[in-house]
């Protein structure tokens, strides 16, 4: 499905994922984010807005991510999780930091008057 805004334009496509990360390992977590999964999914042309740790609650990590509309989402997430690098190599690693079956993930289309577009 395509979504427009009220004057028929296509609109941005967010993806706000949340984890529930296992205790003690957030700050492995974080590094194996920013060195790994972050520079391998952005060389696949996807775009990551924000990530961020929960400051109340250890086992909380947030990260958004971005896209044009519907047919780059698909086409993206193609070329990451179809990837043998990432079913190989990081998908197996972000089974031992993550409760999956806790994991959140909204698809969220920005409003007309949102900073992020």
């Amino acid at each position: 499905m395509v979504e427009t805004d009220l004057k028929g334009s296509t609109m941005a496509i967010f993806e706000l994922r949340q984890y529930q990360v296992k205790p003690g390992m957030m700050n492995e977590w974080v590094v194996m984010m920013e060195d790994e999964i972050i520079p391998f999914i952005t060389s696949k042309g996807m775009k990551v807005s924000a990530s961020f740790r929960g400051a109340e609650d250890a086992s909380v990590y947030v990260w958004i991510r971005s896209f044009e509309n519907e047919e780059e989402r698909t086409r993206l997430s193609a070329a990451v999780y179809e990837d043998d690098h990432w079913t190989s190599v990081l998908s197996p690693k972000v089974g031992t930091f993550l409760n999956r079956e806790a994991s959140n993930i909204q698809t969220l289309i920005a409003t007309p008057g949102s900073p992020l577009q």
